[in-house]
């Protein structure tokens, strides 16, 4: 992996590592990082993104204790062959919490409810990676 797949945002209410850990985690989702696939190490993505690389290796060590991530000692930092699949309760919080972020940006934009609406519908028609109907 030459470049992270992820960037931090300083406006977002998140703690960085969590930036960090949601933006693995959505890239896993969404295929930009396969089972098997290298991710950058904690001094590269650190110095990538600009952070403190223990907030870099806070984040890893969360993803590695879910399962996203695992260590191969001697190689490298790794997506974990079977990464687990988000649950329907975890889906639905996370949708909200992001739900709440986008309204607040559409609110501070002005932006009317189906100028907001057909922003997500385009966003979401853009997004990599197919779903699979059976990980619902």
């Amino acid at each position: 992996m030459k470049r992270p797949p992820l960037t931090i945002d300083p406006g977002d209410p998140r703690p960085i590592w969590r930036q960090i850990e949601d933006g693995v985690r959505l890239s896993v989702a969404t295929g930009v990082l396969a089972p098997g696939a290298a991710v950058l190490s904690v001094r590269e993505l650190a110095r990538a993104l600009q952070v403190n690389p223990n907030t870099v290796a806070r984040a890893y060590l969360r993803l590695g204790e879910a399962g996203v991530l695992e260590v191969r000692r001697g190689e490298g930092t790794f997506v974990a062959a079977d990464p687990p699949v988000v649950g329907d309760e975890e889906r639905r919080r996370g949708l909200a919490e992001e739900a709440g972020r986008f309204a607040a940006a559409a609110a501070r934009l002005h932006a009317t409810p189906e100028e907001a609406l057909e922003a997500v519908r385009k966003a979401l028609a853009g997004q990599a990676g197919p779903r699979k109907e059976e990980e619902r």
